[in-house]
């Protein structure tokens, strides 16, 4: 991001700069860390340049992700870094002196020294104390990232005169409790025994409300352009302030699609909706890297139990505190999705296969009535006997037995609801439940004035509960989720998972009482 040619947040007002400068002073070396694409480089290279503004250091900016295809060989990985070193200090400093020593270093110097020699020959050739952002650290691996953080600690104590007098260090994780396998020791090193020079860690996070607004802000300011009423509410619901995600939805609806390049119209609640389509079906990068992420046994400990709402899981702290780091999750408080998008694109890439194989089975037009409203009743119903006959091979292939109901069941609605209506999915970690707002055009209407609004709630029976005491449970938490979303009417599901009980006992309907909420209860 180019600040002069893009609309952005100031980089430096998004963290404590006071707190940053005051560490460079003091002569610290910390981290910085944050999730992907969330302007950690924008800041980095901000932050250089105000420090060398000042005259009074010599700031470097340096992304050493090259060094991660040298993988654990160290001797290609510092003579990697070392030439990312010399053609940054060349570009942007003037300053050549790393590319004329470089080579001879290598040949006089074992690699795990080199990196070490070099920036301490470099501080004492100048005047001015040096400064070292080094961007992307976690991206090198096992022995060369050991390798790179001793030898930086190393020469910690020769700071400033004979090494950077501060340095900061900014990947995605924050790095207390890193374990790096290093294939020469065959054991685990721990970052603190590695670099247990570290004052502080500071996290980058996602742009408040404010900022949001602030950002489009400069679109209308800039082309004239206005979001309509509850436009810029439904970015800030759908992307909890997710920098990337907020400048895709308008980068998409403002200018990607053709209407919304008609300046004198309005972006308005289509618009976003149809952008966040876009970015979802094309796979876009960013999404592409969040699918990608939850391969990992360590992400699926804390995704799948959010999505079945289990108060039953078995992540450990550094499970949580890592998918926190990769941003999945909230950065605190409850353990729940870090957003909307997230919220919805999870359990599609989850059920894929799924997803493929009911293409072929099912046509939404079965379950839309002539009048154009949708048959959820019928949808539901549809839906028990896929559930009876399909059940057992899908959970098996989700490999948790209270998420996988879940996952069958929304990926049986995405495949029909999606076509001509929304889903908004709710949950999160220890509620009970999980949570599903299925929105449809009203007859003659759309979807984004006045739809009708209906509630999918759904709980699993295990094998310490009673199956009433759990309908019961579901019937006050459906009628106060409708009651929030202004819902008319609400279907519990209930996934009975007790084992020895037989599929006729199992499958059954349960209508509302008169004088009772419109609440459907389906056993599955």
């Amino acid at each position: 991001m180019v600040a002069k040619r893009h609309y952005c947040i100031p980089p430096l007002s998004r963290i404590d700069l006071e707190a940053t400068l005051e560490l460079v002073e003091d002569m610290r070396y910390f981290v910085l860390h944050a999730p992907r694409q969330t302007g950690k480089t924008s800041t980095l290279l901000a932050l250089a340049d105000k420090l060398n503004a000042t005259g009074k250091f010599r700031c470097l900016y340096v992304n050493f992700e090259p060094g991660q295809t040298a993988r654990e060989d160290v001797v290609t990985a510092v003579h990697v870094l070392l030439g990312q070193l010399a053609e940054q200090a060349e570009a942007t400093l003037g300053d050549s002196f790393i590319e004329d020593v470089m080579l001879d270093v290598l040949r006089r110097f074992n690699a795990h020294g080199a990196l070490n020699v070099v920036l301490s020959r470099w501080s004492r050739a100048r005047n001015e104390p040096l400064v070292l952002l080094i961007d992307e650290i976690d991206t090198l691996v096992g022995d060369s990232l050991i390798s790179v953080l001793r030898q930086l600690r190393a020469g910690y104590p020769k700071r400033p005169q004979g090494f950077p007098q501060s340095i900061i260090l900014c990947g995605v994780r924050d790095p207390r409790d890193y374990r790096i396998f290093s294939s020469s020791l065959g054991e685990n090193v721990t970052w603190g025994s590695a670099f247990n020079i570290k004052a502080k860690s500071l996290r980058l996070g996602d742009f408040t409300e404010d900022e949001v607004r602030a950002l489009l802000g400069q679109h209308t300011v800039e082309t004239g352009q206005e979001f309509a009423p509850g436009v810029l509410a439904n970015i800030w619901q759908l992307t909890h302030g997710q920098p990337w995600l907020v400048n895709a939805l308008a980068r998409q609806a403002c200018f990607e699609d053709k209407a919304g390049r008609d300046r004198s119209r309005p972006i308005g609640l289509a618009a976003i909706e149809q952008a966040k389509e876009t970015l979802i079906l094309n796979r876009v990068t960013h999404l592409d890297q969040l699918a990608n992420q939850l391969r990992e046994q360590r992400v699926r400990r804390v995704i799948l139990p959010m999505i079945a709402g289990s108060v039953n899981n078995r992540y450990s702290d550094r499970d949580l505190e890592y998918v926190r780091d990769l941003g999945l999750v909230a950065a605190s408080g409850p353990v729940r999705m870090a957003n909307s998008i997230y919220a919805e694109v999870i359990p599609r890439e989850l059920t894929l296969a799924q997803d493929s194989e009911l293409e072929s089975l099912i046509s939404p037009a079965w379950f839309v009535r002539k009048d154009g409203s949708l048959d959820l009743p019928k949808l539901l119903e549809a839906f028990q006997g896929y559930f009876r006959e399909n059940s057992e091979s899908w959970l098996e292939r989700y490999g948790h037995r209270e998420a996988g109901p879940h996952l069958v069941l929304q990926s049986y609605l995405h495949r029909v609801v999606n076509g001509g209506g929304r889903i908004t999915r709710e949950y999160a970690l220890a509620r009970g439940r999980s949570d599903l707002l299925v929105e449809w055009p009203r007859p003659g209407g759309t979807l984004h004035s006045n739809p009708s609004k209906h509630v999918i709630e759904c709980k699993v029976v295990g094998e310490r509960s009673g199956l009433e005491s759990v309908i019961r449970e579901g019937l006050k938490q459906t009628e106060s989720y409708m009651d929030l979303c202004g819902a008319e009417s609400g279907h519990l599901v209930i996934f009975d998972m007790r084992p020895g009980k037989s599929w006729k006992e199992r499958i059954f309907r349960r209508y509302p009482e008169p004088g009772q909420a419109p609440i459907t209860v389906w056993g599955m």
